[in-house]
């Protein structure tokens, strides 16, 4: 019998080959005509680009691509569809729980529900035997198209669905997911069935504001990961747990560098131990910017009138910590949340010529965010910081030259701290200022710029500022965690908005334009970030504490109080520990206090002008060295700022 056209479809496979399949043929059915073994596999089809379930039938004249478990979009397809299975099981062991949300995330799900507590370690336990009763079951992931009056019947009971349904615009597809008893209003799409999830873990239990409005009611979020390997998992529990060892909140408590108080929330008191790896870190960046900056000071406040130029009122109020003004009665006065407005001022007050550019205004001042309360979270996440801003005017053709010479700035920066960054460029959100003439530009000019330097990167499409595009770089710490830190923004926005200008070799006056740069993002952040790498364990130059002397009797005392005094004369952050406490807890002290060195003086090295010295990290070992040959290569490291502790 032969076969109609209407009866085939056609489809292109990614290595260019048309595959004819029976009409309304699925993505199932086309894995199996390619073979077994990638039938098997498959999770779930690209077609035309697009994800969706193998369940669903292909269209004719499609590209289409099977997904398997190798492809980089199945991780979160799988982590999906492992909050549905854990919804699945919520509901089984909690009945009338509401659901919200639960989308795959980085490091692996979550979903919200409404119950009337919140879950316990316990209950964390018996939803993860469930949800394995729930795989062992291998229910199909069942994709259905439904109307509004249908979605909300079977809704009726929930109101955080009802409420998300009555969003959803006039046009468009209402799709519900059933799982065995559970149903869900969701887009999918999904892995075939429940079957497919092998290896998962929930990690924890958190409070979440419904729509992240802290007006609204609190849920409470499930956290977990899931991966297609055994082995991926145990991993990625282990970072974790190592991840956990290394938390700054604790080891900023245990290393004694910084506190918070409730009088004061999202910002931190530094103590004079914190308060030495602040500054040293601001002094290796001042010394990094000792030629071609010129560093200033601006003030804290400012009228309302400055962030309309700047268009942070209309974008950004909400963020800002706004201060009443006595004569208007009104909140017409912000703590500045960034420093770019004042520089522009101060850009303003002089006439520029172009041989003055690129002119660098370069600060360290402090800036205010109004985070909400459930955000804050240690040093990563406050109201209160500093940062490394920097702000450079300069002319067109200069931008090529200036973004190499900062991304080569930036790099050098973070391979001080073994930090190794990844570059990402990000382009126009959809919430911005200009026109689209200028963000052309602006893109343009960035991304020449960064090609240019001939640096390997990645395109976040819709991530730039609102005043322009960027270049971001991510870092992985020791542990393979990735974090946002520097940052070199382009904006043509701004010195339109200020008139700034700058008279030309032709004797006429011209529009510079505006370069944001960062390194460590705020301090506070950074600190985190490096705490964290090390483990609290800082190379020698940034440690708070870089030797500590310790006499074995009150006999040595005064001889072990002469070395810290050579040391400190040498810039050495020493300390004299001659407490009337055993030898050995004094010691086990300086280790949990992840001091490099601990200088022992006895008898023998109170006579012999000596140290008994040891390193951190090298067990009870010691070496004997003389006193001047130690401070000699203390202080060479500590101008080297070498990584290890000696």
């Amino acid at each position: 019998m032969t076969t109609t056209t209407d009866d085939v479809i056609r489809v292109t496979l990614p290595d260019g080959s048309v595959r004819e399949l029976g009409a309304g043929a699925t993505g199932s059915a086309l894995a199996a005509s390619i073979g077994p073994g990638l039938a098997r596999a498959a999770v779930a089809i690209s077609v035309d680009g697009a994800v969706q379930d193998l369940g669903r039938p292909l269209p004719d004249g499609a590209t289409v691509s099977i997904i398997t478990e190798r492809d980089p979009d199945a991780l979160a397809l799988l982590r999906h569809s492992a909050a549905h299975i854990m919804a699945t099981a919520v509901r089984d062991l909690f009945p009338g729980a509401g659901i919200g949300f639960g989308p795959a995330i980085d490091e692996g799900f979550y979903y919200d529900f409404a119950v009337d507590r919140p879950f316990t370690p316990e209950d964390l336990e018996a939803i993860e035997r469930r949800m394995d009763e729930v795989i062992t079951s291998d229910f199909p992931f069942t994709r259905e198209v439904v109307d509004r009056s249908e979605a909300k019947r079977r809704f009726a009971d929930d109101p955080l669905k009802l409420e998300r349904i009555s969003e959803l615009g006039d046009d468009e597809t209402i799709t519900v997911y059933t799982d065995g008893p559970f149903v869900d209003l969701c887009r999918g799409p999904h892995v075939p069935s429940t079957g497919k999830l092998k290896h998962f873990k929930l990690l924890s239990g958190a409070g979440a504001y419904w729509r992240g409005d802290s007006s609204r009611q609190m849920l409470q979020r499930i956290y977990g990961t899931a991966f297609f390997r055994k082995d991926e998992l145990a991993q990625h529990l282990m970072r974790l747990d190592e991840a956990k060892k290394r938390d700054h909140r604790v080891l900023g408590k245990q290393l004694d560098l910084f506190f918070f108080h409730q009088f004061a929330p999202g910002a931190a008191f530094w103590t004079d131990r914190g308060t030495a790896v602040v500054n040293e870190l601001q002094r290796y960046m001042q010394q990094l910017q000792r030629d071609g900056y010129h560093e200033v000071r601006t003030p804290l406040m400012y009228n309302k009138g400055l962030w309309e130029i700047s268009g942070h009122w209309g974008k950004y109020k909400e963020n800002m910590f706004l201060v009443h003004d006595n004569e208007t009665g009104e909140h017409d006065f912000s703590l500045k949340p960034m420093n770019c407005p004042s520089h522009y001022l101060m850009y303003q007050q002089k006439k520029h010529s172009y041989r003055e550019l690129p002119l660098r205004y370069a600060t360290y001042d402090v800036l205010h965010r109004n985070e909400v309360s459930g955000a804050l979270s240690g040093l990563t996440r406050v109201r209160q910081f500093s940062q490394d801003d920097c702000h450079i005017f300069l002319m067109d053709r200069q931008i090529q030259a200036e973004v190499h010479r900062l991304t080569n700035f930036i790099l050098k920066y973070y391979e001080t701290f073994g930090l190794k960054a990844t570059l990402k460029f990000a382009t126009r959100p959809e919430e911005r200022i200009g026109t689209d003439q200028m963000w052309d530009e602006a893109e343009r000019a960035l991304r020449h710029a960064l090609e240019a330097t001939g640096l390997p990167y990645e395109l976040k499409p819709g991530d730039g500022a609102f005043y322009g595009p960027k270049i971001d770089f991510d870092v992985e710490d020791a542990i393979g965690r990735r974090w946002q830190l520097g940052t070199i923004q382009l904006d043509y926005a701004a010195p339109e908005r200020f008139d700034l200008s700058y008279v030309g070799e032709d004797n006429t006056t011209h529009r510079p334009v505006v370069i944001h740069r960062a390194v460590n993002g705020s301090f506070e952040r950074f600190l985190a970030i490096l705490i964290e790498h090390f483990a609290g364990a800082f190379p020698l130059w940034l440690a708070p504490e870089q030797v500590r002397i310790v006499p074995i009797s009150d006999a040595q005392t005064e001889a072990a109080a002469a070395v810290t005094a050579r040391m400190r004369d040498a810039g050495i952050r020493a300390h004299l520990d001659d407490r009337h406490e055993t030898l050995n807890y004094r010691i086990r002290e300086g280790e949990i206090a992840k001091v490099p060195y601990m200088a022992v003086v006895g008898q023998r090295e109170a006579e012999g002008n000596t140290l008994a010295v040891r390193t951190r990290g090298a067990g009870t070992k010691q070496d004997v060295v003389a006193v001047d040959e130690f401070v000699e290569r203390l202080v060479g490291d500590i101008r080297e700022r070498r990584l290890g502790p000696g």
